[in-house]
């Protein structure tokens, strides 16, 4: 990290002490971000501070509600920070997000285009938000244990013959996605007869859980601890690097099609810096070595077009036009259906 030197004179030494950058009361500017775990490699960020100067403050979070829950609580005035598309459209109605200004970001012409417009889900105007990663949710299986046909519907999460031996998501939304599309519902219904369906099944399924997870289920299922996982795209195209004996699928109910942003929050200290932050996010060397240790699907296309043709065509990297036009975007909720959700998230876990 570098650090800028003070001169050895008393009118700087006066000037560091009352205009300290960042809110620091030194001389090093401090940028503060959130994001999920492991969704940054850490060489990268020493990069961003060896170039710029600029100390990176990193934190880590697991679900999207956790973000938003330590987010609100005000203790940190974040600069920067990384979530989900619903949680984003939420933020911006309750006018958490500061304009982007993407013409003060010029990697961000690196961006695919597509990505971008389905990004106007949850930011219609493209104001706000700059595409980081994206992917589907689905099954990631050990194809010595499980059968390629079985994977092709929702239904094998009820299997009794893989008792102990599944993984869900330990996020709400993730999870309940499952048995709504099992039953031919919207992944962003807030009818509470077809959540109680959801809330039923889920029930049913909890005594053949293993366990839910998030960012462990890559490494259990490599050490073969369970037999199929609700999963990330990513984390199955992680779990595959570590294991041969993996397979991923979408099943033909449909599932999730997810965009991961960055924004810029109101309590952000220096726009300038953040900007600067995701400028060199887009950057092609420093998008691909994200890319390297995340494993998700690049927006990024610049790195795309020097991806080898195996990686390009890995359908559980980057999902193909008929996978995406099967899935739906998670759209924010509103009072009611967040404190819905809620509650019947309690009332799974508790029992």
């Amino acid at each position: 990290m570098k650090r800028k030197l003070l001169l050895a004179t008393v009118p700087l030494l006066l000037a560091a002490a009352f205009a300290g950058c960042g809110g620091n009361g030194n001389d090093t500017e401090v940028l503060t971000v959130l994001n999920y775990g492991k969704y940054f490699d850490p060489e990268a960020l020493k990069l961003f501070e060896e170039e710029t100067g600029i100390k990176v403050e990193y934190e880590e979070y697991e679900s999207p509600e956790e973000m938003y829950t330590k987010y609100k609580a005000g203790s940190i005035d974040y600069d920067l920070l990384c979530t989900s598309d619903y949680i984003i459209e939420k933020l911006i109605g309750e006018g958490e997000a500061l304009e982007m200004e993407h013409d003060d970001i010029p990697g961000y012409q690196n961006l695919d285009p597509s990505i971008i417009d389905a990004s106007a889900s949850f930011d219609p105007e493209h104001k706000y938000t700059l595409p980081y990663f994206y992917g589907t949710v689905g099954i990631l299986y050990n194809t010595d244990e499980v059968n390629d046909a079985e994977t092709e519907s929702w239904d094998i999460l009820w299997d009794s013959k893989y008792d102990g031996k599944i993984i869900m998501e330990n996020s709400m939304r993730d999870c309940f996605l499952v048995p709504l599309k099992r039953l031919g519902y919207s992944l962003n219904t807030t009818d509470e007869a077809q959540l109680n369906e959801a809330l039923t099944m889920l029930l049913e399924q909890k005594p053949l859980i293993y366990a839910y997870f998030v960012d462990e289920t890559g490494d259990e299922m490599a050490a073969a601890n369970a037999s199929l996982a609700v999963a990330y795209s990513g984390e199955a195209a992680y779990a595959k690097s570590l294991a041969d004996n993996l397979s991923y699928t979408v099943p033909k109910e449909g599932s999730n099609l997810w965009i991961d942003s960055w924004f810029i929050p109101k309590t952000c200290k220096s726009t300038e810096n953040a900007k600067k932050f995701l400028d060199f996010l887009c950057r092609k060397d420093i998008a691909r070595m994200n890319f390297d240790y995340v494993y998700y699907a690049t927006p990024n296309t610049a790195v795309y077009e020097d991806l080898d043709e195996a990686t390009k065509n890995d359908t559980t990297i980057f999902p193909t036009q008929e996978t995406i036009a099967n899935c739906e975007v998670f759209q924010s909720l509103d009072e009611n259906g967040t404190e819905l959700y809620n509650r019947l998230w309690k009332e799974l876990k508790a029992n």
